[in-house]
Order: C-alpha cells, then sequence, then structure tokens
C-alpha cells in the first residue's frame, strides 16, 4: 500500500490524512497485544507491591482489568503502558514500557514506507510518543490525576508541545488503531485546514493537567471531524493540525498509539528525551535494530532527568496575553 499523489494532495489541503489497513490487525498488531498482557501484569504485581493498589484484580478479561487497575491506582497505571517518561517528576523508578513489540512497530517497514513518502527517506523517530490505553469515562470520574493521554485529549496541535526549536522541523504525526475507534469510545476529532492557520496560543486549561495547556474551544473553528478507524487504520497528522479526542462513553477500552517522526538531523523539540535513526538509504549503519539498546536510551536519560528535570515543557506562561 503506497501514498500516492493525490493521497499527498489531500493531506496537504486537509491537514490529515486517514489510511485505511495500513496495518494488518493479526499479523502486524497481536505482538503487541500479547506483550501488554504481560506489561498489565507486572504492573498490577508492582502497583500492588508499593501498596498502590490493593488488588491486581486477577482474572478479570483484559479491558475490565485495566479499567479497574486506572481506576484503583488513581491513574498511576499510566505510566507503566506508555513509551515515555512523564513531562514530570520523574524518578529513577518511574515506569515506562520499551518492549520488543512497540520497539519493532515503531520500525515497521508499513509505517516507515508511508512516513517516507511524507517527509523523505532519512527518518528519525520523534521521542514525543505515547501508547494510549483509554478506559471507559465511568471509571475516571473520581480521578483526579488523570493525564490527558488517558482521558478526554484536549484541542491541541502537536507543534505546541514541543519546545520551539523544532518549530521548523518537518515532524509528521503518525496515529495507529489498536482498536476500533468509534465515537462511542473516543475517536479521534480534527479541525480540517486549521493547519494553514498557524501555530495557535495554547493556554492553561485544567482538564489537560499534565500538557496543562490547550486551544480555547471557540478558536478552533466550526468545521470538526470525528475519524472513526478500524484497527490498522493509520491516521497522519501535519504537526499544525489541531485535534482532540471525545470522551470514551462505551465499556470497552479504546487503545491507540501516538507517534511522530522526523528527518534525521532536524531538532525533536524534546531535547531530554531520547529518539532514534529508524530509517536511513544513506547509512543504514545508522539505524538502531535492538530494542535493548533503545531501552538503554530511555533508561539513560530517566536517570539524567532524576536529577536535572528541564526548566518547563510549557511553551506559553499561564499570563500569555493571547488567553486574555
Amino acid at each position: 500500500m503506497r501514498i500516492t499523489a493525490s493521497d499527498r494532495a489531500a493531506f496537504e489541503a486537509q491537514g490529515y490524512l486517514h489510511v485505511r489497513g495500513l496495518l494488518d490487525p493479526d499479523t502486524d498488531l497481536t505482538p503487541l497485544r500479547n506483550e501488554y498482557a504481560g506489561v498489565v501484569e507486572r504492573a498490577a504485581e508492582d502497583m500492588l507491591a508499593r501498596g498502590v493498589v490493593t488488588s491486581g484484580y486477577e482474572g478479570l478479561a483484559f479491558d475490565e482489568r485495566v479499567a479497574r487497575l486506572f481506576e484503583a491506582s488513581n491513574g498511576a497505571f499510566n505510566a507503566y503502558l506508555d513509551i515515555a517518561l512523564p513531562q514530570r517528576d520523574v524518578t529513577l523508578e518511574t515506569p515506562m514500557h520499551c518492549g520488543p513489540a512497540v520497539f519493532a512497530l515503531l520500525r515497521h517497514p508499513k509505517l516507515l514506507d508511508a512516513v517516507e513518502a511524507f517527509i523523505g527517506p532519512e527518518i528519525y523517530s520523534n521521542p514525543t510518543q505515547h501508547v494510549r490505553i483509554k478506559p471507559p469515562a465511568r471509571y475516571l470520574a473520581t480521578n483526579t490525576r488523570i493525564s490527558s493521554e488517558v482521558a478526554t485529549t484536549v484541542w491541541h496541535q502537536d507543534q505546541g508541545t514541543v519546545a520551539p526549536e523544532a518549530d521548523r522541523t518537518d515532524m509528521i504525526t503518525v496515529w495507529v488503531a489498536v482498536t476500533a475507534s468509534t465515537r462511542e469510545n473516543g475517536c479521534l476529532l480534527v479541525a480540517p485546514g486549521s493547519h494553514r492557520r498557524g501555530l495557535a496560543v495554547h493556554c492553561h486549561d485544567a482538564r489537560a493537567n499534565y500538557s496543562r495547556q490547550a486551544i480555547p474551544d471557540d478558536r478552533v473553528g466550526e468545521e470538526r471531524v470525528a475519524l472513526e478507524a478500524a484497527p490498522g487504520d493509520v491516521i497522519f497528522l501535519n504537526k499544525l493540525t489541531m485535534h482532540a479526542s471525545l470522551a470514551n462513553r462505551s465499556d470497552r477500552v479504546r487503545w491507540s498509539l501516538d507517534l511522530r517522526y522526523n528527518p534525521v538531523g532536524q531538532p525533536t523539540g524534546r531535547p531530554w528525551f531520547p529518539g532514534f535513526v529508524a530509517r536511513s538509504r544513506a547509512n543504514p549503519a545508522a539505524e538502531l535494530e535492538h530494542h535493548g539498546q533503545w531501552t538503554a536510551l530511555w533508561e539513560r536519560a530517566r536517570a539524567k532527568l532524576a536529577i536535572n528535570p528541564p526548566t518547563s515543557f510549557q511553551r506559553w506562561a499561564e499570563d500569555d496575553p493571547g488567553c486574555a
């Protein structure tokens, strides 16, 4: 499956492209699902040992167990699932997941072939990335520290979540549906053509928690499209496309990956997090091929951030005049 010239034209016009069936739900995504069964088990054991939860909810189906662990841990469970460190309060014990199935997906030839059509053959895996396993909203009602990666994602542009050093970086977001994504369970929302308006001011928003900044709703515009997706569908987003998500009103989890790539040598906007060369036609020896090396990069970053965290992840001050 190739990205055609008409696909590129649609992407340039709308700021997004929905490619159906780019990945095979069985052959391409089953290793990830299997890996996360173990991730959930180990997370439950660790949270029990730390006294974060009083039950590991053994014996429940994956969806209900995940939801119960989110509820019981007051959101702390999310760190065990994610493939990046949180934006603040990193310690040597902060959990994260850097497993082989995730690493294989980051380097999956089908994804990289598509990314190459947008940014060229020298592809860097940008470390601004997330696994989002969104539980039903009713399990989050009493939580006080749920991040926007878990609950309803507020309106934002991906360029607005990275440092200004990446303003000229040719960054593309690659959103992968692991489970079906519907209006009921909290699918992605996009504002078509919003990338042509430039970078909007992101203001303090209590709903955003960890990111704490969002585009005010009245500045998004009236045209908003809900992008329902089947497992294996991939949605490509321009870094300036305004997007958000609906809440999960179903009884099942909604699972996706939010990945980003940019040309090798361009700033990632998160210099304190480690990226890697995912593909290089000019210098294949530069590619990172072993997930253990990737894990080591993140472990070293965690050790550094525990001692010397960045001054701020926020691009705009809370009293920015654009938010008045």
